[in-house]
């Protein structure tokens, strides 16, 4: 008898039956509590303050609001030695990109310089991550001059320009300070990774075409950022191409894209990159100066003013017709440059296994932005290229940016002059260069790999942003996820499982070839939350389950239950539940029962509440697997031979 008993796996005898019960009760403030956590807190900031003296609170209240507090205490000097290399390293890098996107953003060029000192010291204090360097950047900077462009020529109108570009930070520092203080940071999950690749793919051609106009010396240039425009712009006015900027050009791009493989082929060489484009603006302006490049046609950037940031509050507009522009803008570009700057910091916490507080960046950013608007500062944010050499420098903590901070500060108080003479056309080649990195071309080829949706999503974004507009590509691409996330929601999964012989699991049929129908029995799984959305859709689909199975069984047999697992639907609202009493009437007049399989705590007791009768929510109806409904119900079954588990379990009896 114990050999019978050993030469057969526990699986296979029948277990008791467990009932399946509705959660402990809570009141419905209760609930709401425990959702908004969920929802706004789910790393529970408050946890490290429990069971804390009053002292240990204050210390780690403050910690939390300034991270400076949390590595300060033990800095020493040998992290100042890497800190100190890493931002004298990343300022080689940020000063002249600096002067080249505030070109991009179509502002004067002082304000890339003054956007690359005060906002780094505001992340010092208030950023929780070691590598991130901030500054101006090439996609915020881009999508603030296009949007401004579009009403305000900074041309014919550089004053109105200028406060709408001050105005736009301010709001943009506004709205990602409020996601952070308001834990809303799933906002920017929108922006999926398909859609940023496309779309900085995109936004990367735009970029790189716009600088035609000063490779070739072009005067006259469309003010459009779309991909047609820009090259119409560029064949319609050969006559003003300047050979002797084009080959300056061409000769200076050709130096920092060497640079840049070299940095990409030996990482350990990331300084040859880095000093590349503070290298090609000393020699250019040296040889500028030197052959008097604007007697040759080579225009130069022209006088800077010395000094620190001036005060710009009163630059700022808070009425007038051009304040939507203003807030429209902000929160285009803060949408982006949050996004962008978070993902940069996770990036690199991720390769120094630290964590970084994604709330607290929103702040932190967001603080930065409100404080560099009322510096003379424009939209700002974590830079990919120069946190990448930031931390292959060897960055230990956020001091790197008050190095490279107090950089700038040396050169906006002495080192102004110098820059007179620098051609237009570097700054061109310094941006063609930055936004070449943009363009992740493996990433897309692992998108089309893993998933052909977010493949044309990431294409809608690239071709919207080179052939539309910017803001628009942007728009479009997350409408069509958003569409995804709809179809997802109204139309969810539902699978028909089989019995995976000589066990009692039971999985996806058309996934697992050796799974079986169990005769008699229908058993689906539906893979998503219940809602009004979907109830009709699933109805549906469940008859027409029911109709399918009917057709294909014989007279010998009949469909006598339909059970639904329900381990993945999470969620359940008061349309969901009309579901389960529509299903039950429509079966009961097939001479079918429903049953349901592990539903969970939310959905259970909506059930029970809206069944006072138990109409449709049967206790013998209920179970908590799928094979104890099957060896319970078996027994129940009418005019049909037993099932092999039957059989099995019967047998073990008979000789036991």
């Amino acid at each position: 008898m114990e050999v019978a008993l050993d030469k057969v796996t526990m699986d296979q005898v029948p277990n008791e039956v467990h009932q399946v019960v509705a959660p402990p009760y809570k009141s419905s403030l209760q609930k709401f509590i425990t959702k908004v956590k969920e929802t706004f807190f789910p790393d529970d900031p408050l946890r490290q303050f429990k069971g804390q003296p009053l002292k240990r609170k204050l210390i780690l209240g403050a910690q939390y609001v300034f991270p400076v507090l949390q590595w300060a205490p033990s800095y020493s000097f040998k992290l100042f030695k890497s800190d100190l290399i890493s931002g004298l390293t990343i300022a080689s890098l940020a000063i002249p990109q600096g002067i080249s996107y505030a070109n991009l953003a179509n502002l004067p060029a002082i304000l890339g310089l003054y956007s690359s000192f005060v906002p780094p010291l505001v992340y010092v204090v208030l950023g929780s991550s070691m590598d991130l360097a901030v500054g101006p950047v090439s996609i915020a900077s881009l999508v603030l001059g296009s949007m401004l462009t579009e009403e305000v020529s900074p041309s014919e109108q550089p004053d109105l320009f200028l406060q709408l570009a001050l105005t736009s930070t301010f709001f943009a520092g506004i709205f990602q300070a409020a996601l952070g203080i308001l834990r809303l940071g799933f906002i920017i999950d929108f922006l999926s990774k398909a859609i940023l690749i496309g779309f900085m793919a995109g936004s990367a051609v735009i970029v790189a075409l716009q600088q035609l106009k000063g490779l070739l010396g072009i005067k006259h240039f469309t003010k459009k950022m779309a991909l047609v425009p820009v090259l119409s712009s560029v064949f319609q006015n050969k006559h003003e191409w300047s050979w002797q900027t084009i080959l300056m050009g061409v000769c200076f791009l050709v130096f920092l894209l060497v640079a840049r493989h070299i940095s990409i082929r030996k990482p350990k060489l990331f300084w040859v990159s880095a000093g590349a484009p503070l290298v090609s603006v000393i020699i250019s302006t040296v040889l500028s100066s030197v052959i008097k490049a604007q007697l040759h046609g080579i225009s130069v950037i022209g006088k800077l003013p010395q000094g620190v940031n001036p005060p710009s509050v009163d630059k700022l507009l808070f009425q007038g017709s051009h304040l939507g522009l203003a807030i429209k803008t902000g929160l285009v570009t803060g949408l982006l440059s949050l996004t962008e700057g978070i993902a940069v910091a996770r990036t690199f916490a991720s390769i120094r296994n630290y964590k970084v507080d994604g709330n607290k960046e929103m702040m932190a950013i967001g603080f930065m932005n409100v404080v560099g608007s009322t510096t003379s500062c424009y939209v700002t944010t974590g830079s990919f290229s120069r946190s990448a050499i930031n931390h292959n420098a060897g960055a230990k903590t956020a001091m790197s940016n008050l190095v490279m901070s107090v950089t700038v500060l040396v050169t906006l108080l002495f080192l102004m002059p110098l820059f007179q003479y620098t051609p237009n056309v570097i700054l061109g080649t310094i941006i063609i260069t930055a936004v070449i990195g943009l363009i992740d071309l493996p990433s897309a080829y692992l998108i089309w790999k893993l998933d052909k949706f977010d493949f044309v999503v990431m294409l809608t974004a690239f071709f919207g942003v080179i052939f539309i507009s910017v803001q628009l590509g942007l728009a479009i691409a997350v409408g069509l996820s958003v569409f995804r996330i709809l179809l997802q929601v109204t139309r969810p999964k539902t699978v028909m499982l089989g019995n995976i012989p000589a066990t009692t699991i039971y999985r996806n049929i058309h996934h697992y070839n050796e799974a079986t129908r169990v005769p008699g029995f229908l058993i689906l799984s539906i893979e998503a939350p219940i809602n009004f959305a979907n109830i009709t859709y699933l109805n549906e689909r469940i008859l027409r389950w029911v109709d399918e199975e009917e057709a294909t069984i014989n007279d010998n047999l009949c469909l006598q239950f339909v059970i639904l697992e329900m381990s993945a639907v999470s969620a359940i609202d008061t349309s969901g539940v009309s579901l389960f009493k529509d299903l039950k009437t429509t079966l009961t007049m097939k001479g079918v029962q429903l049953v349901l399989v592990n539903p969970l705590a939310d959905v259970i007791e909506k059930l029970q509440k809206a069944d006072e009768v138990d109409d449709f929510v049967r206790e013998d109806y209920l179970f908590m697997t799928v094979g104890e409904a099957v060896t319970s119900l078996s027994s129940l079954m009418k005019g049909q031979s037993p099932t092999m588990e039957e059989e099995e379990a019967q047998k073990i009896v008979t000789e036991y």
